[in-house]
């Protein structure tokens, strides 16, 4: 049924190209599709989820295959991947763009840098948009322009019956709402339109602080940043230093908050900030640098590769206390893996100006955002690194406010969906029941409709 209706490319188990077209970001989750419907535009998508609609075919959707539960892939099922679909257009005068569903970052970036404009987004130039948009989405301009999807105008999408639907502020306005932090539970977003802003040039400085001073950081850091510019964003990774050049000998393997603080804005003003930001300690291999914000959004992807392993826990805290501090800083003794981190970042800013009830995206009001970010390489150390994420957690959590970002969520933590939305659970589950009553799109972070089979779950 599929084959004719269908003008892309459909790559079976057989297919020289299958083992490729498989694989997804992160390499602890591994699936095999029975078929992978490359997509060449919104009438693949149609058709791909009519047929698999009608056939009660398992499907799974892949903007850029980036989500860390692994939701872009299942095993013996249908994944519809947009890859083909990332043509960008730009609207210099309005300060909008549109663009598909299948666009990395870098695509977004390299058409609106040309005429020195920026989409807020993450921070990996690798990761699908998509996702990471309807998610709700938080990167380097978050403080100064909002989360992703604040700066979203409109979407146009394929919903479960198989029919185009758009959505913004005048048409359906409670799926624009579900869609802005709700993640994939709606369907299939084929084009977003969106505002973008001026940005062409960022001061961006980093420093290493070690262990015995990291907690006077932190506690300048807490007081500091609620008055602190929205221009400014300034965070840290708390890990153990890496064994290279650029790190002073005496701090290799040893527990340090890596800093790192941009200001996007007048340059001569945020050298100002920056500074006072680095002298807050004393800070070691400390370097600030004028970047292009092309150059900026992908520092940070020889990072987080393609194959690696990697496992999360996430979460709010009110304030931040010593005594939370002390516990992450002696995690670090135990980590067993270097590129393991805990991020620490201040949200506040634009984001936080946005009223509660405008979109679906959960907590806006604890500021201090926490991601356990395991990262690793040998399958042998997955026990290892998970049993350690898992505990540092469980204690920390005490602390934390209710909620999690949806998308820094790992691929077991289903019990938390309605506690990334809380206050908004009830309105996300009839939405859904509208556009999608039999959940046919469930691998995701699941909102399940009120009409949902009982035995229709998540599947693997």
């Amino acid at each position: 049924m599929l084959k004719g209706a269908f003008q892309g490319r459909l790559v079976r188990p057989a297919d020289p190209e299958y083992p490729d077209a498989r694989r997804i970001w992160n390499g602890l989750v591994s699936r095999r599709p029975g078929l992978i419907a490359r997509c060449n535009d919104s009438s693949d998508v149609q058709a791909a989820v009519r047929a698999a609609g009608s056939a009660g075919v398992m499907t799974a959707v892949r903007c850029g295959g980036h989500s860390l539960a692994g939701f872009g892939s299942c095993d013996g099922g249908l994944v519809i991947d947009l890859s083909p679909m990332r043509r960008v257009q730009v609207y210099q005068d309005d300060r909008a763009a549109r663009f598909e569903g299948g666009c990395l970052l870098s695509t977004i970036d390299s058409a609106t840098q040309k005429v020195q404009l920026a989409f807020p987004a993450g921070v990996v130039s690798h990761t699908g948009a998509g996702g990471l948009v309807l998610g709700g989405g938080t990167g380097w301009l978050n403080r100064l322009y909002g989360l992703s999807c604040d700066n979203v105008r409109g979407f146009t999408m394929v919903v479960a019956d198989g029919s185009i639907v758009r959505a913004n502020g005048k048409e359906n306005p409670d799926l624009f709402w579900a869609l802005r932090g709700g993640g994939g539970n709606f369907g299939v977003v084929t084009e977003f339109e969106v505002t973008i802003h001026p940005v062409s040039e960022v001061l961006f400085a980093r420093g290493i602080c070690p262990r015995d001073e990291v907690p006077a950081l932190l506690r300048y850091w807490r007081d500091f940043m609620p008055e602190a510019p929205d221009n400014l964003r300034w965070g840290f990774s708390l890990r153990s230093a890496p064994y290279e050049e650029n790190v002073p000998r005496d701090l290799r393997g040893r527990p340090i908050a890596s800093a790192s603080a941009l200001w996007v804005g007048n340059l001569d003003e945020g050298g100002l900030y920056v500074d006072r930001a680095m002298a807050a300690v004393h800070h070691r291999a400390v370097t600030k640098e004028v970047l292009s914000f092309h150059s900026l959004q992908t520092l940070a992807d020889s990072d987080f590769p393609h194959g690696r392993r990697y496992y999360t826990k996430s979460g709010y805290f009110k304030t931040l206390s010593d005594e939370n501090v002390s516990t992450m800083m002696e995690a670090l003794v135990r980590n067993p893996s270097l590129s393991n981190e805990i991020e620490l970042a201040y949200l506040g800013g634009a984001a936080a100006r946005v009223a509660p009830g405008e979109t679906a995206f959960g907590d806006r009001s604890s500021p201090f955002v926490l991601n356990l970010l395991g990262n690793w390489l040998d399958p042998a150390e997955d026990a290892a690194n998970i049993a350690w994420i898992r505990c540092l957690f469980a204690q920390l959590r005490p602390a934390m406010t209710p909620g999690v970002h949806i998308n820094f969520m790992s691929g077991d933590e289903g019990d938390r969906v309605s506690e990334a939305y809380r206050g908004r659970w009830e309105r996300l589950r009839a939405i859904k029941t509208t556009y999608d009553p039999r959940n046919f799109f469930r691998l995701n972070q699941n909102v399940r409709p009120l009409t949902a089979p009982a035995n229709n779950s998540i599947g693997h």
